[in-house]
């Protein structure tokens, strides 16, 4: 301090918004996101189909800083086997090599989310492509919550079980078309939209989710 001055504290800075890498590749759609904060930085959305494994890994290094982030959030279906298992794998191993916080979240819950943001906050039900011809569904509540477990069931039943108005994903207009009523939604998860999801629908067992129970079994008394 010098005569006739008052040294004044610098004003404190905020601290930089945590940075989260987004790993979307448990349906036929192949995404990535870095957010800082609830803001996106930068994102790819492609659906693909099959090819997840070759594009998974040049997606995310094209991000900026190649995606590296504090925390990894990936996507633990229900949807493809082969797509549920790239996206933990290259996950978890970022999140081995980073030294980065690992969650996942549902597939089905961001999807409605999704449409959610665009109906205004209301009930929605979620239709997606199973295994063996059937159809993953779920209800989420005007609250986003979800109000009816997710399944797996052949088309006929979906669409009985189905009861919410506004239907989202990939089998939506079919799903409405055997209802023979309601909105339909065809859409796909998106890694740019996981800001929308509520954080108690994040877990840290970042654990693959099937849906439905595996084609084989162990013959009783085996382990």
């Amino acid at each position: 301090m010098t005569a006739g001055t008052l040294d004044l504290p610098l004003p404190l800075q905020p601290a930089p918004a945590a940075t989260t890498l987004v790993i979307d590749s448990a349906t036929d759609a192949c995404s990535v996101a870095l957010f800082a904060g609830d803001t996106l930085i930068a994102g790819d959305y492609r659906v693909l189909g099959r090819g997840h494994a070759e594009a998974l890994v040049p997606m995310i290094a094209a991000l900026p800083e190649r995606g590296q982030a504090s925390r990894i959030a990936v996507a633990l279906g229900p949807g493809s086997f082969t797509g549920v298992r790239v996206g933990l794998a290259a996950a978890r191993a970022l999140a081995l090599a980073w030294g980065s916080d690992l969650v996942g979240y549902p597939t089905l819950a961001l999807v409605a989310a999704m449409a959610r943001n665009t109906e205004g906050g209301q009930a929605v039900g979620v239709a997606m492509t199973g295994g063996h011809g059937e159809w993953f569904i779920e209800g989420f509540g005007s609250n986003g919550a979800s109000c009816r477990p997710l399944t797996s069931r052949a088309p006929g039943a979906a669409a009985i079980e189905t009861v919410e108005h506004i239907v989202a994903g990939n089998q939506a207009e079919a799903l409405v078309a055997a209802r023979g009523t309601g909105r339909a939604l065809p859409l796909w998860p998106d890694a740019r939209a996981f800001s929308l999801l509520a954080e108690d629908v994040l877990t840290v067992d970042a654990q693959p989710l099937y849906g439905r129970a595996p084609d084989a079994k162990l013959p009783l008394g085996a382990s």
